[in-house]
Formats: C-alpha cells, structure tokens, sequence
C-alpha cells in the first residue's frame, strides 16, 4: 500500500552534477570579456574545473553539513587550560580548503586576478556561503598590511597561498594562513572612532600590549586579526596574531559565538584582550581608519559577489524547478506568469553579475581612473546589490512553492544567508553616507562614474533618460543626505543599465531599461511588459544540469 500511495511523479530532478560556471552565461561572458586572450584559456580551464566541483553531489552534502553542525566554542581543554578554540565540521574544512586550493585568497599578484578571483568566488559561493567569510577577510587584508612592508613580508606569502594549514601554531612553520578581523565594538558599531580599545606601547619598536573588547569578530579561528584600537597618537591598525612566535597562545579570549540568522556554518564572536594581548602596528599611529579602509574596500566587493552568487543559485534553483514542474497541464516555465517572475529574477541576477565582474577587472586595471571609478561604485554597488538579494531569493523560493519552504531544498538556507551581505561592512545608510562623502571630497570619483555610463549614451533612450534624472540629483544638494538612498540607488541602477546596454544580449538589456530604468513595471518581481522577449530571458538563465 506505502508504495503504491508514495509513487513519485512531477517532482524536478536534483539539481546536482553541474558545472555552476559554465551554466552561468552572463559570468562566462564577463570572463571572456575582461581576461587577456593570452591566458584566457587556462582561467577558463580553472573556473569549470571549480564549477564542476561546486556543482557536485559531494559538494552540496559539505554544504548541508557545515551548517547542520555549527561551530562550537572550546574554552577550556579537558585540564582546565585556557585555548579558545573554534572546532568545526569536517565539512567546513573541506570547502574552505578546496576554496584556498583554488586560489580563491590570492588576487593581488596574478595577472587578471581580481576578475578570475571574482568569478571563482561567484561560483564556489554557490556550494556554501558561510565560509567565504574567512576567504574574503583573508584576501582582503593584504592591501592594509602593505601599509608596513615588514610584514607584509612576513605575512602575503601565507595569506595568498594555496595550502590550508587551519592548525594554530606560529605562522614562520606553516605553508598558509587565514586572516579574520575585529573592529566594531558594542558601544560604536560603524562609528569606529567610538572604540574604546587601548594599546599601550611595548619597548620594541612597533609592539603594542591591547586591552579592551571586540563585539563582532570575524573568523574567529584565523592565524591573525587586523583590528583596530586607541594607540597614543589615535585610532591605529594593529596585526593580532593568534600564536606567539614562541608557540605560546596569545591573550584572545573568545567570549561567545553569535547566534545568527544565517551563515550559521562560520563562527562570528565576541572577542576580548587583557591588556597581555600582543600585536604589531600596521601603519602609522592615528591613521588606522586609512590602513585599513583598503580592506573594507575589497570586502565590500566581497559583499557584492556573495549576493551575485546567492542570486545565482536562487534563480538558477527556480529555473530548474519550473523546467520539470507542471501545474495544469503545462510546465510551469511554459506559463505567462511564470515565465515574468522568472525573467524577472533573472535580470536581477544578471546585472549583479556584470556590475561584480565590472569593478573586479577595474581593480585589475589599477589606473587612477579606475581607482576613482571605484571610489563611488563599489559603495553603491554595495548598496542596492545586497539590498536587491533578499527579496529575489524570497521570490525564487516561492517559485518552488511549499517545497521550497521545506530546509531540504536549500532555498530556507539561502534566504537564510540573503541579508547578510547588506549589513557587513557597513549597512545601507554607511554606504549611502560614503557616496556622499565621495561627491564632496573626491570630485574625480564622480567624472569617472560618469565617463563609465556615458559610454553608453545614445544606445537606450531609457537609459539616457534615466542619466539625465541622476544628473539632476546631483545637481540640487540640498537635504542629499534625508534622500540619499534615493541616489545611490539611480547611480547603481543606471552603471547597471549602461553595463548590459553595452554587454548584454539585446533581450537582456531592452527588459532591464524598460523595467528598472523606464518605469515601465511595478515594484514586485514579475510585472515586467508583456511585449518583452521574456522566454529567450529565461532560457539564458536556465542552469544547464545533467537531466
């Protein structure tokens, strides 16, 4: 009788057994587009080599895994001596490991590093994205410590390598190293000036003894920490490292692990220093929010190909579903209404791709163009990207219906993860506030911004229009700041539009400037016009599986 009842029928087929980045045509597009034909070929070979990997059954399990079984805090061994340990998952160490295998921390040397790294990233994301959190803090805390090439030195070599050593012991012994950092505290927040952290000069040069509190703390687990506290001459950057160089464990009291709403599979905490806490100064004293503002920088791009990935995989996992799936006789991704919310999404996707790969091959570019361009782009980037994630990935759950409530779908996981994005390394108001700043202090931010979208002037009417309504905002300066989320949205909006005006296929772009740029839709997914080639969006977005 059970198997007779319980017989299966219209259920999609796993998503499983895939290449994530081939799959992707807006990502493999990008790639073609910003890597030198010379080693085009092989960063392909490395990115479908990591996407096969990323699309795999075993992969997938590692994800359900590391966040079935969340980190645990270890105080104390079994005789009472203090280790502050994190232990993880066997699950956690193989995806982060596969990750810095595949060079997933090292950008800064490699010739189209940040694009490759980029795209890597978008696509390994897609697997888990709770430990990417170790990844982007380890990649990006190599431009701060070139503040102070001793240890720089000392420390690059290990950070960008592609050996996982997640041991603790002295890092001069081992072949790779991972970096977290702590700068917030509970009386400040995003207001770093508000820490109260000391550090008290020692007697050798650049040493320093820290006493005070961290309230969040990244990868607490890591080698090293770039924090920030009140050294004699002001708020400073220090090098915290987890193991003495005589093996003895610094003073890096754990007090607790956060429970979060998502990216449960990595350890946030709160961390605390005794006054024997040792670091090394990295920078001149008073200038720690210059050391380290390029760290912020690169993991606010960071944040931005998180939310492109989770995108991905959310519209990528709705597709998929609507493909198999039949409601009244006909496939789901065959229906009018359908086929909108899934163009819908998919154009939302797409352009968080192309924005991501866009700022990555401008740090590639490393001109003083570039470096303007992204003074404003990536905050606004920042913004509207990781705002736009958790409504898209609710909508594409509900695409799969009940089932897509249901955990074993991973849909729960990643609405789970969706907000995530928005509120690390500043939330929407800090970013909006930084693109303020820019406009008033950094005019050449704003005419590379420009110089950007302009190149698209004249393809679109829409998007031409919508310049035009960004330039009058610009204009008029009086109450920016009650309004400037209003902005930053129209300047992430418009780079957006300009981008897929330029790169995207005609379908693409004609839907993205008639609904994001023209007015021509309402404020949910799938409103987009009806006289849009929406099948040939969505047939675009469709992940190409094994089935």
């Amino acid at each position: 009788m059970a198997a007779t009842t319980h017989t299966v029928t219209n259920q999609p087929p796993p998503l499983v057994g895939y290449d994530v980045f081939t799959s992707d045509r807006a990502l493999t597009e990008g790639v073609t587009r910003y890597v030198a034909d010379t080693h085009l070929d092989a960063v392909r070979a490395e990115l479908v080599r990591l996407g096969l990997a990323a699309g795999s059954a075993h992969a997938q399990r590692w994800g359900e895994q590391a966040n079935a079984h969340p980190p645990v805090l270890r105080t104390h061994d079994r005789f009472g001596h203090r280790i502050d340990e994190v232990e993880f998952h066997p699950a956690w160490h193989r995806l982060l490991g596969h990750a810095v295998t595949a060079g997933l921390t090292g950008a800064w040397s490699r010739p189209d590093g940040h694009v490759r790294r980029t795209a890597g990233f978008l696509v390994w994301t897609q697997a888990e994205a709770g430990h990417g959190c170790p990844l982007s803090m380890t990649h990006a805390a190599v431009p701060a410590l070139r503040h102070e090439p001793e240890l720089a030195a000392e420390w690059e070599p290990r950070l960008t390598s592609r050996v996982y050593e997640h041991e603790l012991r002295p890092v001069s012994g081992k072949a790779g190293a991972l970096a977290g950092m702590a700068m917030t505290e509970k009386q400040g927040g995003s207001d770093v000036r508000a820490n109260t952290t000391r550090a008290e000069p020692l007697s050798a040069p650049g040493e320093y003894a820290l006493t005070g509190h961290k309230w969040f703390c990244s990868a607490p687990m890591s080698d090293a920490f770039l924090v920030l506290a009140q050294a004699p001459g002001g708020l400073t950057c220090f090098l915290l490292p987890r193991v003495l160089p005589d093996g003895t464990r610094n003073a890096f009291r754990i007090q607790r692990l956060k429970d979060k709403l998502g990216n449960r599979s990595n350890a946030s905490a709160e961390v605390e220093f005794d006054g024997r806490t040792w670091a090394r100064r990295v920078g001149e004293e008073g200038r720690g929010i210059a050391t380290i503002i390029d760290m912020v920088a690169a993991t606010r791009l960071d944040c931005v190909t998180a939310s492109a990935a989770v995108m991905r995989q959310a519209v990528a996992q709705a597709v998929h579903h609507a493909a198999y799936r039949q409601a009244f006789g006909r496939r789901l991704i065959d229906q009018p209404l359908m086929r909108n919310v899934l163009a819908d999404l998919a154009l939302e996707s797409e352009a968080a791709t192309t924005l991501a790969l866009r700022l990555a091959a401008a740090y590639d570019g490393d001109t003083a163009q570039d470096r303007h361009f992204l003074r404003l782009a990536v905050p606004a980037a920042k913004y509207w990207v990781t705002k736009r994630c958790t409504p898209l990935v609710a909508e594409a759950l509900e695409c799969l219906g009940g089932n897509g409530y249901v955990e074993e779908s991973g849909m729960p996981r990643l609405l789970r993860e969706a907000p995530l994005n928005s509120i690390w390394e500043g939330a929407g108001n800090i970013q909006a506030l930084d693109v303020l700043r820019a406009l008033r202090r950094e005019p050449e931010a704003l005419n590379a911004l420009l110089t950007e979208i302009g190149t698209a002037r004249g393809a679109d009417h829409r998007l031409d229009r919508a310049i035009r309504g960004m330039l009058t905002e610009l204009a008029d300066l009086e109450g920016i700041e009650g309004r400037a989320r209003r902005l930053v949205e129209r300047m992430a909006l418009v780079l957006q539009g300009s981008l897929l005006v330029r790169y995207a296929p005609p379908e693409v772009a004609d839907a993205f400037c008639a609904s994001r740029l023209g007015g021509d839709a309402g404020a949910a997914f799938g409103t987009l016009p009806s006289t849009l080639d929406l099948a040939a969006v969505v047939d675009r977005a469709r992940p190409l599986s094994g089935h």
